[in-house]
């Protein structure tokens, strides 16, 4: 599965399942992607599961598009086999340069929250024995997930305005040098310039008869 950014290129592909055991986690983190390099990371996932893939390009504030429409930054997959998936990031078509790219990836399986929203049985039966209407209780939880997820995507946005200043300072600290120690040569240049003008003005080798 595939992911391509319509600017700068910034290609994510996961890949099949390795032999080890995989189980529901939640991974995200900011990662510098060499220019012309790749960098692969591994996805516990479950069999008839789902796992995302959600990534930005926080550099020079890229932001990254699908080549499906509309654009969206978020793969969603459902594993067909159980095991480690292998998720790349790489820069092969913008090799000049390198990117910064925040990277988040979440499996889960169907048992816990599934696409339908099943239910057990035996939770009708507490339902009757305690009053309490099922349906309220999933819009509730479903309202929470969804404010769950607005607070998350908020964070994301933040983290990549960090990364993305952090990135412009790293980059702007060798100008800022440079044109420092060129300032400060300047002056000694002209100190010294100042200092030779004055004392040929009275450097007078001529002799005074008396």
């Amino acid at each position: 599965f595939a992911l391509l950014r319509t600017v700068h290129w910034c290609f994510v592909s996961v890949a099949g399942p390795g032999s080890a055991s995989a189980r529901s986690q939640d991974s995200e983190f900011t990662v510098l992607v060499p220019a012309g390099r790749a960098e692969c990371f591994f996805q516990a996932a479950v069999k008839n599961g789902t796992m995302e893939v959600e990534y930005q390009v926080t550099v020079w504030m890229d932001m990254g598009g699908l080549q499906s429409r509309p654009p969206t930054l978020r793969i969603r997959v459902e594993p067909t086999e159980e095991g480690d998936y292998e998720i790349c990031l790489t820069t092969a078509s913008a090799a000049s340069r390198r990117r910064w790219c925040s990277l988040r990836s979440s499996s889960k399986g169907k048992a816990r929250r599934g696409g339908d929203d099943e239910w057990p049985a035996g939770l009708e039966e507490i339902d009757g024995a305690f009053g309490v209407q099922l349906d309220d209780i999933r819009e509730s939880m479903d309202s929470l997930h969804k404010r769950l997820e607005r607070s998350r995507q908020m964070q994301t946005v933040l983290r990549a305005y960090e990364a993305r200043d952090r990135n412009l300072l790293e980059d702007n600290l060798w100008r800022v040098s440079f044109w420092s120690c060129a300032s400060v040569l300047v002056m000694l240049c002209v100190a010294l310039t100042q200092v030779y003008t004055v004392r040929k003005l009275f450097d007078d080798k001529r002799r005074v008869c008396t």
